[in-house]
């Protein structure tokens, strides 16, 4: 099995690579075609220099990694937005696609926090909800994990014909060797935990661009919401 686990950023997306990757059964991929996103917009986001150097930049031979089987599956954590147009997407054809959303002002609100004043195509909300609509797949919002992570996991696992393994619900504190060279910039709430946060609070309260951006964002939320596992 291959899982294609497509989502924005600030979105639970490590902590569920690590999930599964903490499974004896799974090989993982961390954003494989981020390094080639890069190189072809000039996009100038944080260790952009790091990762032009550490990562494949040639789309081809990222979709050629992305073809090959795991151990014996595999789970790649994935960024439409990454997907630019021209890059191969047959890869995917095969996988199991699952789209993971948040809700875009707890998005907003977590980005901004790392790198100032993003733009709608940084948030990722029209890329996803547009492959969604090409591809199919499943939804998993991020909220109903952190409600219920055990819960979640079983309904999605069984869902996919995949058994259920409480490894998922636990993993070692600390860097990964599997984590992009940008893990240190990050990920550095997720290399503190050991398992998924609880519950979120009240969603936060944005203004000006940011409610804007956010007002932007909702239609296409909305829209994937509806499709969710419950």
């Amino acid at each position: 099995m291959r899982i294609a686990m497509w989502s924005g950023p600030r979105n639970l997306s490590t902590a569920m690579m690590y999930s599964f990757g903490n499974r004896s059964d799974f090989a993982v991929m961390d954003e494989p075609f981020y390094a080639a996103y890069l190189a072809a917009t000039g996009d100038d986001h944080p260790m952009r220099s790091e990762i032009l150097a550490a990562h494949e930049t040639d789309p081809q031979q990222v979709a050629a990694q992305c073809e090959q089987p795991g151990t014996p599956h595999l789970y790649m954590k994935h960024m439409p937005h990454h997907m630019l147009d021209g890059f191969p997407m047959d890869w995917a054809k095969d996988c199991v696609n699952i789209h993971l959303i948040r809700h875009p002002a707890r998005v907003i609100a977590s980005y901004t926090a790392k790198r100032e004043a993003p733009s709608f195509d940084d948030i990722g909300f029209g890329q996803q909800t547009a492959l969604y609509n090409k591809i199919g797949g499943l939804v998993i919002d991020s909220a109903d994990i952190r409600a219920d992570p055990e819960g979640m996991l079983r309904k999605l696992c069984a869902a996919i014909d995949l058994p259920f393994d409480p490894a998922m619900l636990t993993w070692p504190a600390g860097a990964r060797p599997e984590d992009g060279v940008w893990a240190s910039h990050w990920y550095g709430a997720v290399h503190q935990s050991t398992g998924f946060a609880g519950a979120e609070g009240p969603l936060p309260t944005l203004s000006g661009t940011g409610k804007l951006l956010l007002d932007k964002a909702l239609p296409y939320y909305d829209q994937l919401y509806r499709q969710r596992i419950t």
